[in-house]
């Protein structure tokens, strides 16, 4: 983790809910809203072991965690995810859609659509009853995904970039929605991030393009780096384009 953006206690009373957060981006994004005093729902698909880790690491910091499995493609795993958040926490104040995929072996050939469009729109509906005017939702994704209509990106990457697009798409589709219930809508736009599962498959599939990728953009964010910035997107003024962009962008566009 690096230094934590967000001050101490400047969280207190918040219930978030970081998806995908046992590991990675996410898994340090919920460790410091939790140091800033958030109460946090660590959520996991198969990796038990890692959320009970990371809570327990939590709880000797002196902050409050739980682990909540769900497969987020599955809409019933998904209903007794906020079944239990809603059980524990009584609302949420902060979502933040972090899981993805798509690159994964073994997976039926429209996982990445599923995974990135369709199980983060039946999140963030599922969602909405727990969210009261003024909360916030935070959709991370990539500079390669949010521009691939107007920059092409690795081709071993197109198929998950389309498909976080379409999912980008869908949920900004919400927004008048969410506005007239005082919901606040903000999409994270970051380069390839070092150290994450999506650059370690990038690289395998296509050794080089991460290197070659950090010597275009002259650095890329860590893991530590960037989530500091999906936390600061849960409590700082929303851009008029609902879109923080992390990073050089200089080499994508145009911006929206």
């Amino acid at each position: 983790m690096s230094t934590n953006p967000l001050k101490p206690e400047s969280m207190a009373a918040k219930r978030v809910l970081v998806t995908g957060s046992s590991r990675g981006i996410g898994a340090d994004t919920v460790s410091y809203f939790a140091a800033a005093g958030a109460r946090v729902a660590i959520n996991f698909r198969n990796k038990e072991a890692r959320a009970l880790k990371l809570a327990a690491k939590i709880a000797e910091d002196g902050g409050e965690a739980i682990t909540v499995g769900a497969d987020l493609t599955d809409p019933a795993s998904v209903a007794q995810l906020f079944e239990r958040i809603q059980s524990e926490f009584g609302g949420l104040d902060v979502l933040v859609l972090n899981a993805s995929g798509g690159m994964e072996g073994g997976m039926a050939a429209d996982y990445a659509m599923t995974l990135n469009r369709d199980a983060q729109l039946n999140v963030l509906t599922s969602a909405v009853p727990l969210l009261a005017p003024g909360s916030r939702v935070v959709f991370v994704t990539s500079h390669q995904a949010h521009f691939i209509h107007t920059t092409e990106t690795m081709p071993e990457y197109v198929p998950v970039a389309l498909s976080k697009r379409a999912g980008e798409d869908a949920l900004r589709a919400l927004i008048p929605e969410l506005d007239e219930k005082g919901i606040e809508f903000v999409v994270v736009s970051g380069d390839m991030i070092e150290g994450t599962i999506t650059a370690t498959l990038l690289e395998r599939a296509n050794p080089g393009a991460i290197s070659s990728r950090k010597e275009s953009a002259g650095r890329l964010y860590n893991v530590g780096e960037f989530a500091a910035e999906v936390a600061l997107a849960a409590v700082e003024p929303i851009p008029e384009n609902h879109t923080r962009y992390v990073g050089d962008i200089s080499d994508f566009g145009p911006v929206d």
